[in-house]
């Protein structure tokens, strides 16, 4: 599966969450560490969901690049 992902530079770093595994999130101090920190998260996210029996979401969330005039 594949999950669409947020990362959002902050005052700090940055901090990114998946919206389609609600409480899946990281924080790190660049994007790159955070995107890195993010997967680990996801695996472990479903990872969790799998023992616990609970569903696994889909992915639903779609990502697109809009332009604006300058």
């Amino acid at each position: 599966m594949k999950y669409a992902a947020v990362i959002e530079k902050t005052t700090n770093g940055y901090s990114g969450y998946v919206p389609d595994l609600p409480g899946c999130v990281a924080a790190g101090n660049s994007c790159e560490e955070t995107e890195k920190l993010l997967r680990d998260a996801v695996a472990l996210h479903v990872e969790s969901l799998r023992e616990h029996g609970d569903p696994i979401p889909e992915p639903q969330t779609s990502v697109a690049s809009v332009d604006v005039p300058a």
